[in-house]
């Protein structure tokens, strides 16, 4: 027999709360005064949050569903929220009362042995430090060095579909910039001069920023983003905006599927499609990508660059599409690992436009940041199974060899899978009124797993349920934490339970290439899986996972390993 029970304010508000995320939150709102025919029809919400009411219980609710309603209209009447408005709680992956590593801003590489400028595709698949030194030394001209790579982006681009947009024009005024103030002795720095790719999310003043997305595709913003200013600043010249996966999710955008230069016959996966295809293939010499949950780690795999994921804050967004506010990361996609340092130096730093960013110094002394005392964890069992293969194994083996102290460690049994509603939850907010129009419609990929789906399904969830994974997410954080204090860095496969765990952490990463395998052809994105798939040699990578503002630690063991492992002799054969 159901229990028939008096409801207090509190009990009432507590219900209505558990329930009014739901009932209110999909698709456009009814007009009429209440949307629900009767108090019965609440059972079918209760089936979604996983609630059970009484019938008293349900009519309650019910009086208070006019007025949830109201307020949710009139906010959607008289509110105008844009992309870029961030909410007032800004997510901030430093826990109370912890300490963290302190450090200055500088970076500095240990010398690498001069050599004669050597052919235009050597040239091209050079370091940053490699160019940069010919373009101190007068051997090559920042104008040279950008037409090395607009000519590699003509032969290549329209193939690898990596490119939104190329700005020669501009490109062209910032290389003659570049050159006359090196010739006069201004020297901005290390990127003074080096043709770079942006991920076409970050605004550009005057050209396209598209999403990726046909909805934007013409959308023209009127200032640059922090992160395009500042790399400005450092005198690095922008080729173009690369494509990423519509709205920063996979390799197919409203201009086709981007394709990784190893196998073209597979895309690049995303979302910083072109970017990490771009760089692999040498049509740039080095490129800006993001992260909200792999979208460096996963293109960098399948193309064989090194993306640094940086600390949670360190990169401002300001200027760039939000898909996520407590999980969106700008970071640096290159070919050496030495690069990524360079190029981090000079996006990092706070701004008062992302609420999430953080002023926090970077520092990297290659040198001594290798002969430091750094201990590494791993899990064995994370090196077990058919998803690992020998590769991945003898980054163990190769870290051993390297003198490093290596400690078993183990992850606190917990649904960590779980914290991708607060994901699918920001980008659905994010987005909504994309979703609200029906504009999502226009969107090319519409798959169940794509994010005009995804989208309109979490307007279901439950506003009660966002909170209660934002507490654990904090118990996450905890736990990782703990782990911290006994290694400085993880070994873990990138695609294991690190990628998901640390994104919603904050800490850093390195993904780098560690050699060539025989696999598959992966089917092209929105595409059907075809009988027989072609087998074909491509890079696989492996990630090393960082302690929070620790940056230069993985940076010191991954070019240990880049030594080692001499992936750079591989190019792709386009």
């Amino acid at each position: 027999m159901a229990k028939k029970i008096k409801m207090d304010r509190r009990q009432f508000i507590r219900a209505s709360g558990a329930v009014g995320g739901l009932a209110v939150g999909a698709g456009a709102i009814a007009q009429e005064s209440n949307p629900l025919g009767s108090p019965s029809d609440l059972a079918i919400a209760e089936k979604l949050v996983g609630a059970n009411y009484t019938e008293a219980e349900r009519a309650a609710i019910y009086e208070g569903i006019e007025g949830m309603v109201e307020r949710t209209r009139q906010r959607r009447t008289e509110v105008t929220l844009h992309n870029e408005d961030a909410p007032a709680m800004a997510f901030d992956p430093r826990l109370p009362g912890e300490t963290y590593h302190a450090q200055e801003n500088f970076v500095r590489l240990e010398d690498e042995p001069a050599r004669a400028l050597p052919s235009d595709e050597d040239i091209a698949f050079a370091s940053i430090a490699e160019q940069g030194a010919w373009l101190r030394s007068g051997a090559i001209t920042a104008n040279r060095l950008l037409d090395i790579y607009l000519n590699r982006i003509r032969q290549l681009g329209p193939r690898l579909e990596c490119f939104v947009t190329v700005m020669e024009e501009s490109a062209r005024a910032e290389a003659f910039r570049a050159d006359s103030e090196l010739r006069s002795g201004r020297d901005r720095g290390p990127l003074h001069g080096i043709p770079y790719g942006m991920k076409d999310l970050a605004d550009t003043a005057g050209v396209k920023t598209s999403w990726g997305a046909a909805p934007y595709q013409n959308r023209v913003p009127t200032e640059d983003a922090v992160i395009v200013a500042r790399l400005r600043e450092a005198g690095a010249v922008l080729v173009g905006k690369t494509t990423l996966g519509a709205l920063a999710y996979g390799d197919k955008w409203f201009g086709g599927i981007t394709r990784n230069p190893w196998n073209t016959d597979e895309g690049s996966s995303g979302s910083s499609a072109g970017s990490a295809s771009a760089t692999a293939a040498g049509l740039v010499g080095f490129s800006i990508g993001t992260e909200t949950l792999g979208s460096i780690v996963s293109p960098s795999m399948r193309c064989g660059t090194t993306g640094l994921r940086p600390t949670f804050g360190r990169v401002p967004r300001t200027g760039a599409m939000a898909l996520c506010w407590s999980l969106d990361k700008f970071g640096p996609i290159c070919r050496h690992v030495d690069d990524t340092a360079l190029v981090l130096a000079a996006i990092n730093g706070g701004d008062v436009g992302d609420p999430g960013s953080l002023d926090w110094g970077f520092e990297y002394d290659a040198a001594a940041a290798a002969a430091s005392d750094i201990s590494v964890g791993y899990d064995p069992a994370w090196f077990e199974g058919e998803t690992v293969n020998a590769l991945d194994r003898s980054v163990l083996d190769q870290v051993r060899e390297l003198g490093f102290p290596m400690k078993e460690i183990t992850l606190p049994d917990m649904p960590y899978g779980t914290l991708i509603t607060l994901l699918e939850v920001e980008a659905a907010a994010a987005f909504e009124e994309l979703t609200l129009s029906n504009r999502d419609d226009e969107m090319g990929w519409q798959e169940n797993r794509a994010w005009p789906n995804t989208f309109r399904g979490a307007h279901f969830y439950s506003a009660v349920e966002a909170v209660q994974l934002d507490r654990f997410r904090r118990k996450v954080m905890q736990a990782m934490h703990d782990i911290y204090k006994d290694v400085d860095i993880i070994l873990c496969p990138s695609f294991g339970p690190l990628l998901t765990i640390t994104n919603y952490t904050g800490h850093p990463c390195l993904v780098l290439p560690t050699g060539m395998e025989n696999r598959e052809s992966v089917p092209l994105t929105g595409e059907p899986v075809p009988e027989e798939r072609a087998v074909k040699s491509v890079p696989r990578g492996f990630t090393l996972w960082g302690n929070m503002f620790r940056e230069d630690q993985i940076l010191a063991v991954g070019k240990l390993l880049e030594r080692q492992l001499a992936f750079k002799a591989n190019r792709p054969q386009l």
